[in-house]
């Protein structure tokens, strides 16, 4: 045998064991291939605010409020993407969804100038609508601008001498967003921060300024948690808003937006309202729950009829 020549032995031996290593690197090529197919799923980021009864990132209730239990819905009925939870202040939050192409938002308004770039679900819950919280030893100042009850909010603003506390980038309803926009930049003091609502009520408190605006549920709350006593305070409605309005998830306006939002309509369609309504309702006053719940169970019912 030739110095260098394979025995048949030593032959058949390197080729099982080429075939070996063929074998485990084709393995090995998969398993690399699926973790890769597993880490190409798309990332939706879910922009949460502090924005009780909605969402309570910190607290005594912390994971108590509505859309935290609608969100844990949502995720497991959308297996095809990675969910990551991210907190934002309301500006922020505006910001990622003009700028990120996977962004959603669980509790947003619905706005007509929003709605150019930001896709919007079917509607998610129903809420009780924005109004002014002034001090009650400060009720009389309201007198000249109150009509049945509720507050002329265009007259009181106009002269620019009553100072109105609002969350920057927060939308509240279309009606009060027209009239804001049109309001002297003296009458409003804008608050950027995470807890902006918390330190308006307690610059109110403080005397430093006059009326906050916001949904009541949410200032008695954040009121709480600022040692302030609901006794102290005072909730009046607006005039020319309704009673109650929508709350919609809200993605960026991107195709994978748009894709999320379909998924996320179809589970909206197919989801069992009387829990998230009933959540809500324990946030209202005994008096305003029956109402609310009526209302609610009506407009959601037209809504599964369209």
């Amino acid at each position: 045998m030739a110095p260098f020549e394979l025995s048949p032995l030593q032959t058949s031996g390197n080729n099982r064991a080429r075939h070996g290593w063929t074998w485990r690197l084709f393995g090995l090529m998969f398993l690399l291939t699926v973790s890769a197919g597993a880490q190409a799923k798309p990332t939706l980021i879910w922009l949460l605010r502090d924005l009780p009864p909605m969402t309570i990132l910190e607290g005594p209730k912390q994971g108590q409020g509505v859309i935290d239990q609608l969100i844990p819905l949502l995720i497991a009925g959308m297996p095809q993407y990675e969910h990551s939870l991210m907190r934002v202040n309301r500006a922020r939050g505006l910001q990622m969804l003009h700028e990120n192409p996977f962004a959603c938002d669980p509790a947003l308004l619905w706005s007509r100038a929003r709605a150019q770039w930001i896709a919007y679900s079917i509607p998610a819950v129903r809420a009780v609508s924005n109004g002014l919280v002034v001090r009650q030893q400060d009720r009389n100042m309201l007198k000249p601008y109150l009509v049945a009850g509720e507050v002329n909010l265009s007259d009181l603003l106009a002269g620019g001498e009553r100072k109105v506390g609002v969350v920057a980038g927060r939308s509240y309803g279309e009606f009060l967003d027209s009239v804001l926009d049109n309001a002297p930049g003296s009458a409003l003091t804008v608050h950027y921060a995470d807890d902006a609502l918390s330190n308006l009520l307690s610059m109110q408190r403080m005397g430093r300024l006059h009326l906050v605006m916001g949904y009541w549920p949410e200032i008695r709350y954040q009121a709480k948690q600022a040692q302030i006593t609901e006794d102290e305070l005072a909730f009046y409605s607006i005039q020319g808003t309704e009673k109650y309005l929508s709350s919609y998830v809200g993605c960026s306006d991107t195709k994978l937006g748009r894709q999320a939002i379909k998924e996320i309509n179809r589970l909206l369609r197919a989801l069992p309202r009387e829990p998230l309504d009933q959540r809500y309702a324990a946030w209202l006053d005994p008096e305003r729950q029956i109402d609310y719940l009526e209302h609610a169970r009506a407009f959601f019912k037209d809504q599964a009829a369209r």
